[in-house]
């Protein structure tokens, strides 16, 4: 990543230095070709297209038009096709490129967005449960269940954000390596939170506040 695009950041990922006794657990980002395929279904795209082309070429078959005019007709859609599918391809990397995961030992910090950057900050005590979905690849989603009245708009958060869940929208950490690992450090983190809300000794001063922040929402630099 071109570090100037995020320079204004205090370390990758976060719009402010780690508080003192936080601690980095993990960070990451989608990897762009799971993402193409998962969340902008470029599989699907090129299977609709495969058949138009299909369609076309059998339709000029029946009028007469013999293979060489049939091959014709379907090439006049295929430039569409192919640049349908490359931005698509291109929308998912940069999604990829410009997105941040990070788990800390008190929160998670969602920083996403292509053409508007905005972090979101999620301590552990705003977040109910978290599941993960894991593919054969290794690669997997973790969606984050946001506990009582603490809510993120769904467009806010799209592609980052798990299908059909409109009423009560669930962020999620889309296409990660290695998905296994990365959903077991948050449920120990989670685990370790709860255990620290339950214990008498009271939280330091410097704690994370315990609703959702939204530190930043900035455009990216040229």
């Amino acid at each position: 990543m071109n570090v100037s695009e995020h320079e204004h950041e205090a370390a990758r990922g976060l719009p402010e230095p780690l508080p003192a006794g936080e601690r980095l657990l993990w960070q990451g980002a989608p990897a762009w070709r799971v993402l193409a395929v998962e969340a902008l279904h470029v599989r699907k795209f090129a299977l609709y297209f495969a058949l138009l082309l299909a369609w076309r070429a059998a339709d000029a078959l029946q009028a007469g038009a013999g293979v060489t005019g049939a091959l014709w007709s379907a090439a006049g859609v295929l430039p569409l096709a192919l640049l349908a599918l490359a931005l698509l391809a291109g929308f998912a990397w940069l999604v990829a490129r410009t997105t941040v995961y990070t788990v800390t030992d008190r929160r998670v910090v969602m920083r996403i967005g292509v053409v508007l950057s905005v972090t979101f900050n999620l301590p552990y005590s705003t977040i109910e449960s978290a599941s993960l979905r894991l593919r054969g690849d290794g690669h997997g989603d973790i969606a984050l269940v946001l506990s009582g009245r603490d809510r993120i708009a769904w467009l806010h958060l799209w592609p980052h954000a798990r299908a059909w869940q409109l009423r009560r929208p669930q962020p999620l950490l889309r296409a990660l390596p290695e998905a296994r690992r990365v959903a077991q450090t948050i449920a120990d983190a989670l685990a370790g939170a709860a255990a620290q809300a339950s214990s008498p000794v009271p939280a330091a001063a410097d704690s994370v506040p315990g609703q959702i922040g939204l530190p930043t929402t900035r455009p990216l630099a040229a």
